[in-house]
């Protein structure tokens, strides 16, 4: 304090006059009132700064908003912050920055910059999957929100209309993909905590349901079915390829003709494309071989195996398989990423290794020596496990009705 006393009061505040020039009436302890000839008062912090020892003057606030006591106090944590040799302009603008991005990092921002990176750990279309749910669910309620303003009973409120709808596995789903964003928020330093950790748990839990799938022995059954239902025969070649090869959905639509090797007779599907971020080579069978001689002519001039109705530019899309089984009667019996239990049912009954089958079927070996191993060793063993699952396919189907026909007769090994 100047001479060791404060020298203002707030009736010399309030009262304080104009001049033809501005002048400044000091507090204390470089605290300045200063008033201009408009009538304006505006309080002033003047002190030196740390290590230039340069002065500077830091504006705290207008009077009378901001009155004499709370000026002083301002006073009091620039000299604190002096005291620890940090300039108090720099950190005020240092807090606005802060406060400004923080503003700024809505939920839907900080979602947007997390998409970008997930993007390139999964599939395009699991992605436009995740990004679609957020749009639809998260977003236009929580979408210009700062994230770490976002509490977890503002967020369950939120969530609510899902639960009430039934929708409990597109809330579980999007409860998980809410807090992985929460969590890079985290890691990267947007937010210094998750609070919504435990917002799951405030909801009905869904029913696990395994995916309808057939019987071995109804595969017979499926093929007369589908060589006479009233589909299209780029959407019968696409389910019957599907099977064969063991793919999910959204691999089969998919498929590209430059994915093909014809000569060492591989389907190598880039690692883009699969669920486990790994390339995946498929032996391709004799069967498979003439599938894919009956769609040459159709779409072979293009890119892809398997073309769009409305677009032959474009892949059909992953849900036409599973529409076709709909409308052939096997609405809440098999789908299409059920073609694979079926595969893999019977591949175990018949005794084939189940790595090789594991490994026919893309999941992933979570032992990375074993698995680069499999990649080398295991790719012939399967060509042969291919070519009977192939072989037991088209005699499912009683040889002469199934399109991709293989051209001999395998025992079961």
């Amino acid at each position: 304090m100047a001479r060791g006393k404060e020298l203002l009061n707030a009736k010399q505040v309030e009262h304080a006059k104009p001049k033809e020039k501005e002048f400044n009436l000091a507090d204390g302890g470089g605290l300045y009132l200063r008033v201009k000839p408009s009538g304006a008062k505006i309080w002033l912090f003047n002190y030196y700064r740390p290590y230039t020892k340069k002065r500077a003057n830091l504006k705290i606030g207008d009077y009378p908003a901001t009155g004499l006591s709370e000026a002083r106090e301002r006073r009091r944590k620039f000299a604190s912050l002096l005291g620890n040799n940090i300039d108090p302009q720099e950190h005020e603008r240092q807090q606005q920055e802060a406060n400004k991005k923080l503003h700024e990092a809505t939920f839907e921002t900080v979602a947007m910059d997390w998409m970008t990176k997930k993007r390139k750990k999964v599939t395009a279309d699991y992605a436009d999957d995740i990004e679609r749910s957020l749009r639809n669910h998260a977003f236009p309620k929580l979408g210009k929100f700062p994230i770490a303003k976002l509490t977890a009973p503002q967020v369950i409120e939120a969530l609510r209309p899902i639960e009430a709808k039934g929708s409990l596995e597109t809330l579980r789903r999007l409860c998980q993909r809410i807090n992985e964003i929460m969590i890079w928020a985290t890691n990267t330093g947007v937010i210094h905590h998750n609070p919504l950790q435990g917002i799951a748990k405030a909801f009905d839990a869904p029913t696990v349901k395994n995916q309808p799938a057939l019987k071995p022995d109804e595969l017979p059954e499926l093929m007369h079915t589908l060589q006479r239902a009233s589909i299209k025969f780029t959407t019968r070649c696409l389910i019957e390829f599907q099977l064969h090869t063991m793919t999910r959905p959204s691999e089969a639509a998919g498929a590209r003709w430059d994915e093909i090797d014809f000569e060492n007779q591989l389907w190598v599907i880039p690692a883009s494309r699969m669920k486990m971020r790994n390339d995946h080579s498929i032996p391709l069978t004799e069967q498979v071989l003439s599938l894919l001689a009956e769609m040459k002519p159709i779409s072979g001039a293009g890119e892809f195996i398997f073309t769009g109705d409305r677009n032959p530019m474009k892949p059909t899309n992953e849900q036409t398989a599973n529409m076709a089984l709909k409308r052939m009667g096997y609405k809440n019996r098999l789908v299409a990423h059920g073609l694979r239990s079926i595969a893999s049912t019977t591949l175990n009954e018949q005794g084939f290794d189940p790595d090789i089958i594991e490994a026919a079927l893309a999941h992933r070996d979570k032992d990375s020596v074993r698995a680069a191993y499999n990649r080398a060793d295991y790719l012939q063993r399967r060509r042969l496990m291919m070519q009977w699952w192939s072989e037991f396919i088209e005699q499912a189907a009683q040889g002469s009705l199934a399109i991709g026909k293989g051209r001999r007769n395998l025992k079961a090994v």
